[in-house]
């Protein structure tokens, strides 16, 4: 069983190793994740954290979260 927040963050993954989403790229808010995926915000809020942790996006207060480069 796969949580929401896990398939939300794999398919975001999948999206910035395969390049559709790159480096240094913003990421849409939160509320508009929430949207595209059919999920509470506080689930995208969980995949996004879930994100930080593996290191492929960070995210700067006010600002959002970004493609960070990958090694």
């Amino acid at each position: 069983m796969q949580y929401e927040w896990q398939r939300v963050s794999s398919e975001i993954a999948r999206d910035i190793e395969s390049g559709r989403i790159p480096a240094g790229a913003a990421l849409p808010s939160i509320l508009r994740l929430a949207q595209q995926y059919g999920v509470a915000d506080h689930t995208v809020r969980r995949a996004l954290r879930d994100l930080r942790e593996r290191g492929l996006i960070e995210t700067l207060p006010h600002k959002g979260s970004y493609v960070r480069a990958q090694d």
